[in-house]
């Protein structure tokens, strides 16, 4: 690596990576006085980079050095050394070696402290961008987002423990990758809109983990305003230590592009997963919905859908960093009964008195709000399906089936309705999300999320070699889907006369909620529970028909009013709040349940939602009934969720334990999506139209006309029939593929392969699912190939060279 002065100045000199250049200036200080980021300056006023601690009310700086520092160069790196600053009674000694790192820039810095010191401010460097509006947002290492949108206020301040920030300017593409290395050394890092109106970028390390300035047990605020001191004061022990920084440009649409959205606008997509779905990333091992930005900044971990929102986001540090955070709250939130606490927040104003642990779980003052039970057990193993992480959701087996045995045993009169903490509406207490309205003994809504935990982790027990538990949970599964199923007369949830599953009923039999509760009726469609096709389209249909009439983009959470004896007194006159406003976050279950039916009326409200998102940013709580306003000093990310639904429930892309279920129901419009999508650390290609959709890792392609599963695994390429758990075809080779699957069953199997390579190359094929012990023919282009027999398993297998384009049939020989 070659140092360059620069001209007229041999204090100054560059370093240049990959579309990114410092200038470094040594004179008497040492600060990188510039950062060009392909071409574009970002940093360029006089603070630049430096590094810095505040003692006693006293910053000390590598602005402002004791000596001039010394600069030297070999061909791999330069060095800056003599980095001395302090006062007479401490010094900070630092050297500072920079390198290239595979087109990045290398940025290592040895320190050295004179002496132990508590100091209220460290900057292991400090980084000043030219404006608060120089990048967009700032993604962190574990998967969160700073979004400098919402620093609407100078001295804002967000403070995070993470290692690594991503900056981005989605306007020009441009994005600045910053990692930290520290071996024995904690890092955090903080955000502020300086008085000046530009962006101070912190990391600080040091020996423990930071603590918050306004931690006092019940004070975990990691976004403040009117300060830049989010830290406490913190120890610095005498010695050395050592940390790399690593600073590389990245391309934004080639990192998130989403690809191309016909019929959408696709950036609007990109943009509400990659800002509004990560709000709810607080810190790390602290994801939730409610976001960093609200006063006490609440996670309710009665939400079943954080998980998903993953689907949608598609970042593997999105995905990882919600691994720890559900091992967090594994060894935290589980009290030791099995009952999950429902909430986190920055403070406990919103707990009930004493019903709260030192690490900030607490139970709301609203009531035992008893959906975190199952919402927990959804969330690992939704999880669990993101990442194939098998030795990951091992480590949940336990605490989640601690989890549902508690709440199953709130079964007492053996009907499969679990039952809430109150046997009467007359309580007043909340069980359930909508915190607000009364619901007590067996309650719909809770029911229809325990239903799908235990369906979903029925699964993750026979992942798990544990039959037994998975035939306890499918069967609890259906007796509740059973009792679910049955009138109200019968002391069921159905409503006949209502057509609708109603919100709950009180011990005493008193039927309540027959306001057509949306979340409980999508989630009774979106999850199985009804599978009653003509009860499900009247629900669907009777919700169209009277959101046409009130002309509404979106689902209100209920379509009538609660009785006045249901809620809370200030929930009325409706609609208002949880009795009638429009809250986002039930969008995906929602166009899960349309999509089905009626994918049109699905993709119109995705439309609504991008509208909607081109008005006001989505940046409120919910949206008022009357006139469809913004409302809330919060803001969700389950506002994202529609858009969430649309790549779940619409494109159909449904990531499982062990491949890519592909299901898209789609309309014409959206004929010719092209999407960029990652799975298991592969960037894949999805193309779909009506009647033929295709997958591809640029190596193998796989085309279908019909529903289907993609697994590659190096040079094997797993096909999945439909909905299937086992592949039915795996094809090994060296080179690319390009295949389309035609017919499939037990009784052969059709393939055409399109590749445009002349060259000759061996394939091998294994076939699964057949009829065992059964004389199989394999043709050609129409001519024999061979004929062999399955074994005792129904598998056969064969190889075969194959040049370019080739059809294949494999049939039963009758």
């Amino acid at each position: 690596m070659q140092l360059s002065l620069v001209a007229g100045n041999p204090a100054k000199f560059t370093i240049t990576g990959e579309k990114i250049r410092l200038e470094v200036d040594c004179d008497n200080k040492a600060v990188i006085s510039s950062m060009v980021i392909n071409g574009q300056p970002v940093i360029s006023a006089d603070n630049g980079v430096y590094t810095s601690v505040r003692v006693n009310g006293v910053t000390h700086s590598s602005r402002e050095l004791k000596n001039k520092p010394v600069c030297s160069e070999t061909p791999e790196w330069v060095r800056v050394s003599g980095i001395n600053y302090g006062d007479r009674s401490l010094t900070i000694s630092e050297t500072w070696t920079f390198s290239k790192k595979k087109g990045a820039i290398s940025w290592s810095i040895q320190r050295t402290t004179s002496k132990p010191v508590r100091v209220e401010e460290a900057a292991f460097p400090v980084f000043t961008f030219n404006s608060i509006d120089t990048w967009e947002g700032a993604y962190q290492g574990y998967g969160g987002l700073a979004w400098f949108y919402l620093f609407n206020e100078k001295l804002c301040t967000y403070g995070v423990h993470t290692n690594e920030s991503s900056f981005w300017n989605s306007k020009n593409g441009n994005g600045l990758s910053v990692s930290v290395a520290a071996p024995g050394q904690e890092i955090a890092m903080k955000y502020s809109r300086t008085a000046d109106d530009k962006l101070a970028y912190t990391i600080a390390a040091s020996e423990k983990e930071m603590a918050f300035a306004q931690d006092s047990g019940t004070n975990r605020r990691r976004f403040i305003r009117g300060s830049a001191d989010v830290w406490a004061p913190f120890g610095l022990k005498a010695g050395s230590v050592t940390q790399t920084i690593t600073l590389a440009y990245f391309d934004y649409q080639e990192k998130y592009g989403r690809g191309e959205l016909q019929g959408l606008n696709g950036k609007q997509v990109g943009d509400i997963l990659g800002t509004i779905s990560r709000i709810g990333v607080i810190d790390a091992n602290h994801f939730g919905g409610n976001s960093w930005h609200t006063p006490y900044g609440p996670i309710c971990l009665h939400e079943q859908y954080i998980a998903q929102m993953g689907l949608g986001i598609n970042d593997q540090q999105y995905l990882d960093g919600y691994k720890n955070t559900l091992d967090y709250y594994r060894d935290y939130a589980i009290q030791e009964d099995g009952r999950v606490y429902s909430r986190w927040a920055y403070t406990n104003e919103d707990a009930a008195p004493g019903a709260f642990n030192d690490k900030g779980f607490y139970e709301a003052q609203w009531g035992i709000l008893m959906d975190a039970n199952p919402d927990l057990v959804t969330n690992v193993a939704e999880l669990y399906d993101l990442t194939g992480d098998v030795n990951w959701v091992k480590k949940h087996q336990l605490s989640c089936e601690k989890a549902l045995d508690w709440i199953l045993n709130r079964d007492s009169n053996h009907n499969g309705l679990v039952e809430m903490m109150t046997d009467s509406t007359a309580q007043k207490r909340g069980s359930d999300w909508i915190d607000i309205i009364w619901a007590s003994w067996e309650n719909a809504f809770v029911n229809a999320k325990l239903y799908i935990a235990l369906t979903k982790w029925a699964e993750v027990e026979l992942q798990l070699k544990n039959p037994a538990k998975a035939k306890v949970y499918k069967e609890f599964a259906e007796k509740l889907k059973t009792s679910f199923n049955r009138s109200t007369a019968q002391v069921g949830f159905w409503d006949a006369e209502k057509g609708c599953y109603v919100h709950w009923i009180d011990k005493d039999g008193s039927v309540h909620g027959r306001n057509m509760v949306t979340p409980v009726n999508f989630m009774a469609i979106a999850y199985g529970i009804c599978d009653d096709r003509d009860r499900a389209k009247g629900i669907l249909d009777r919700i169209e028909t009277q959101m046409k009439q009130e002309k509404l983009f979106f689902w209100p959470l209920c379509m009538s009013s609660y009785t006045p004896a249901e809620g809370a007194y200030w929930q009325y006159p409706y609609p208002i709040y949880e009795n009638g406003d429009l809250f986002l976050s039930w969008g995906s279950v929602a166009v899960d349940a349309y999509a089905a039916y009626d994918p049109e009326i699905a993709v119109k409200y995705v439309k609504n939602i991008l509208e909607q998102y081109a008005k006001d940013g989505l940046a409120f709580q919910r949206y008022g009934r009357v006139k469809q306003n913004g409302l809330g000093d919060d803001i969700l990310s389950g506002n994202g969720l529609t858009i969430v639904g649309l790549y779940k429930s619409i494109y159909g892309i449904n990531p499982l334990h062990n491949r890519l279920y592909l299901n898209p129901h789609l309309t014409p419009e959206l004929s010719g999506t092209l999407l960029k999508y990652n799975f298991r650390n592969e960037k894949l290609d999805i193309q779909l139209a009506p009647g033929k959709y295709s997958i591809s890792n640029g190596k193998f392609e796989v085309s279908s006309t019909r529903d289907f599963g993609y697994f590659v695994s190096g040079d094997r390429c797993s096909y999945f029939d439909g909905n299937n758990s086992e592949p039915v075809l795996v094809l090994t080779s060296k080179d690319a593929i390009r295949f389309t699957i035609g017919k499939c069953s037990a009784e052969g199997i059709d393939l055409q392969f399109t590749n445009s390579k002349s060259d000759i190359y061996p394939l091998t094929a294994e076939l699964e699912q057949l009829i065992p012990k059964t004389l199989y023919r394999i043709l050609v282009n129409g001519q024999r190939f061979s004929e062999l027999r399955t074994d005792s398993k129904g598998k056969l297998r064969f190889s075969k060279r194959i040049t370019g384009a080739e059809t294949w049939t494999v049939e039963r020989v009758k």
